[in-house]
């Protein structure tokens, strides 16, 4: 049982990386505060879990959540994990399309982190989960363009953040994932199989958001062992 519990915030908890993070956490002693549009049930009566049914996509719906985040104060780290996908031709990509995607993988973190930041501390750790897709140089794949476009705003934003609140102690820092055995993964590459299952990548995030802050700030790095 963890000695020095932490508060934890995270999104996308309803399957996959979040999921496991979400109960990695709560095993291990620590508050979770977890935040998808449609949680677990077995969440609801889960010991050092509170399970938040929102649409962070929704600004309207984050507008309510300071009401709990004042009983779980201070924040000690936020994790940005859900995300929204597209696997669809750039010419038949809509407007709305990209607006769909932005809304959760960008506009929803800085709506959520503005929400967050007065309840954080020094120390506290802000960590937005991104995609090798976002990363200038990389592989990239035909049909990802509001996706990947989308992981690679979210990567400058965390940059930005990391210089304008450096002097508070905060560090925001971003994680750009490979291929790990998920849902989403599934979708985009049928005939795939990743290397890693969302249960080991939470377990590296895990050590990531409770510790990398003493080492990164500002910074995006690359957990990928490889590419499909």
């Amino acid at each position: 049982m963890q000695t020095n519990p932490k508060t934890i915030l995270i999104t996308g908890t309803s399957k996959g990386i979040g999921y496991a993070l979400a109960k990695f956490f709560a095993k291990n002693g620590h508050q979770v505060l977890a935040l998808s549009r449609n949680n677990p049930i077995e969440f609801s009566e889960a010991e050092n879990i509170k399970a938040l049914n929102i649409d962070i996509s929704e600004a309207e719906s984050l507008d309510k959540l300071p009401l709990v985040l004042d009983a779980f104060k201070p924040i000690d780290a936020i994790i940005h994990n859900a995300g929204a996908f597209l696997n669809k031709p750039f010419a038949e990509t809509t407007l709305a399309d990209f607006q769909n995607i932005y809304a959760t993988n960008v506009f929803a973190v800085a709506k959520l982190t503005q929400i967050c930041l007065p309840y954080m501390q020094k120390s506290s750790h802000c960590v937005a989960i991104s995609s090798m897709g976002g990363i200038q140089g990389s592989m990239k794949f035909a049909g990802l363009s509001a996706y990947s476009s989308s992981k690679g705003a979210l990567i400058t934003l965390m940059e930005l953040l990391a210089e304008e609140y450096k002097t508070t102690g905060i560090a925001f820092n971003t994680l750009a994932l490979g291929a790990v055995q998920t849902e989403m993964l599934a979708k985009a590459f049928p005939d795939y199989q990743a290397p890693l299952t969302a249960d080991e990548m939470a377990n590296y995030i895990y050590d990531f958001a409770l510790n990398g802050h003493k080492y990164y700030n500002g910074k995006v790095l690359q957990v990928s062992s490889t590419t499909p």
